[in-house]
């Protein structure tokens, strides 16, 4: 299937995504590998793990047009190497999402609804935050509410952030689309996010710009 998604979401911010039916030896030539980056991808022992790999350079390649190398830093914070995008990166199961931007902080993730989530939901839902009563959508709504909360993670540099205590997302009925403010309170102070967020087939995708 290959690319699903490229997309302007915002004047300077470009929405990826990629579905991976290919093989390995299918995406090589796709992802454009510099030396160093062919050394990276066969050190990885997992093969599933080098097809993921191998479908990010993909895809950031077919967003921008052109090559664009993915460096990370000491906080595993992805990187254009040449620093002319801000860039977030998710994938699960067969799906892999990109976010970028020229000028503003991106933060996106992406989740395969695979089993309930109903069971972790007090390791980072607090008291202020509302699951619709249904039980039929109750694990839907966990799982926006978990995406929501890692795209801001990332924006937000993965620094000071309990899930549980430092993001709250206010109250909304789950839809396949929409979007939600949250708040961030740490030491760096308070700031409000909008995090949009959609459905695809049985994945959740969440994404936020600043």
């Amino acid at each position: 299937m290959g690319l699903l998604k490229n997309e302007y979401i915002a004047d300077d911010c470009l929405l990826g995504l990629w579905e991976i039916n290919e093989t390995f030896d299918e995406l090589l030539p796709m992802a454009m590998l510099t030396p160093r980056e062919e050394q990276t991808v066969m050190s990885f022992r997992n093969e599933k793990r080098r097809v993921e790999w191998l479908s990010v350079r993909a895809l950031i390649n077919q967003m921008l047009h052109r090559k664009a190398a993915i460096i990370y830093n000491e906080d595993n914070k992805p990187f254009l190497d040449d620093r002319s995008y801000a860039i977030s990166i998710s994938h699960s199961f067969c799906l892999t999402a990109i976010l970028v931007s020229r000028h503003r902080r991106v933060g996106i993730d992406l989740e395969y609804m695979s089993h309930p989530i109903s069971r972790i939901a007090g390791k980072f839902m607090n008291e202020k935050e509302y699951i619709v009563p249904e039980k039929a959508k109750q694990d839907y709504h966990l799982y926006i509410h978990w995406c929501i909360k890692e795209a801001i993670y990332k924006i937000c540099d993965k620094q000071d952030i309990n899930f549980k205590q430092n993001i709250t997302v206010s109250p909304f009925d789950p839809a396949s689309r929409g979007a939600v403010l949250c708040t961030v309170t740490n030491r760096f102070g308070t700031e409000i996010y909008e995090v949009h967020y959609f459905s695809y087939h049985n994945y959740v995708v969440a994404y936020c710009i600043k």
